[in-house]
């Protein structure tokens, strides 16, 4: 199970929403966010810290450590910042912020075809999905670049 969680960032213009695996960590554990609007001046301390694609997230590794002991055990020896986001702890709802609505969206899009034409729907399902995530990936996703 994930708890979905939205985080406004430090200038208020923007907001991102969070999913939280298996409820370990709390939504407490993150400190501060920052968009590409707001991060510009933020000096990234990879011991609390991540970089997506010009957002910066800032994990409150002190609240964050108070639930390590929830992690599996491989796990827990490797318990920082790149674990929170990159193993889905603290991590995007998607690929990127945003990504679960506009995802949605482009697939409601798609679905209109699954009636008129099926087996066209689901080519047409499977080469989105894999442009889209070529694309997120050259746009510098990190969560793109998984697996």
């Amino acid at each position: 199970m994930c708890m979905d969680h939205s985080v406004i960032c430090r200038c208020g213009r923007r907001d991102a929403s969070f999913n939280f695996k298996n409820e370990v960590m709390p939504p407490e554990a993150i400190e501060a966010l920052y968009c590409p609007e707001c991060s510009h001046d933020v000096s990234v301390n990879p011991d609390t810290m991540i970089r997506d694609n010009g957002w910066v997230i800032h994990y409150d590794m002190d609240v964050a450590g108070l639930y390590s002991n929830r992690l599996p055990a491989g796990e827990k020896e490797r318990f920082s910042p790149d674990l929170l986001f990159d193993e889905g702890y603290i991590t995007w709802r998607g690929v990127y912020p945003g990504d679960h609505i506009d995802s949605a969206r482009e697939r409601e899009e798609l679905a209109k075809l699954a009636k008129a034409n099926p087996k066209k729907y689901f080519e047409q399902m499977k080469s989105w999905a894999i442009n889209r995530m070529a694309r997120l990936k050259e746009e510098g996703w990190r969560k793109a670049h998984e697996g």
